[in-house]
């Protein structure tokens, strides 16, 4: 029994040492990083922007409805700034930013730009570019609409908008 064994597993080793090998297509370059697979790259960024927050701040009332805002008027910016020691910063309105930046430009943005609070620019930075191009097909699918969020403004400067005070208040003694 073992012969039968021994013999059938060095018939199979010389059939494929022998054998010349198919050729296989070359693969492309993995994506560095973890990146989200879905049915299309639009889809994957409808995903990644919901998971991160992203209609929070840039959507009007979305975190105040549940995220029942439809998603034609999602992604515009808010006119309502974040103050802290940094100034007045807005959320922008990505549909715009989509639409006047290609999508590498959007990716470098994403990867080098240090955005104000509470823009988390730290982990954007973190992103696979595969991901970030997602978020970018997913935003200019949406199309261009809306108006420019306000301009940033430094410290000391009153907004003549409302804001959300992103320095703790310390309690009463």
């Amino acid at each position: 029994m073992r012969w039968v064994v021994w013999m059938a597993a060095s018939a199979a080793f010389v059939v494929s040492a022998c054998s010349k090998p198919e050729a296989k297509p070359e693969a492309a370059a993995a994506p560095a990083g973890p990146r989200v697979v879905a049915a299309n790259d639009i889809e994957a960024g409808r995903y990644l922007v919901l998971v991160g927050g992203c209609n929070d701040c840039h959507t009007d009332g979305f975190p105040q409805s549940g995220g029942a805002v439809p998603e034609a008027q999602r992604l515009m910016g808010r006119a309502v700034g974040y103050q802290g020691p940094w100034g007045v910063s807005y959320a922008s309105n990505l549909r715009l930013l989509a639409a006047n930046t290609t999508e590498d430009g959007w990716v470098e943005i994403m990867k080098t730009k240090k955005l104000l609070p509470p823009m988390p620019s730290h982990n954007l930075a973190k992103m696979s570019d595969p991901d970030l191009r997602a978020i970018y097909r997913y935003v200019q699918s949406l199309g261009a609409a809306g108006q420019p969020e306000p301009e940033n403004l430094p410290p000391g400067v009153a907004p003549k908008t409302p804001v959300e005070n992103m320095v703790p208040i310390p309690p009463k003694a």
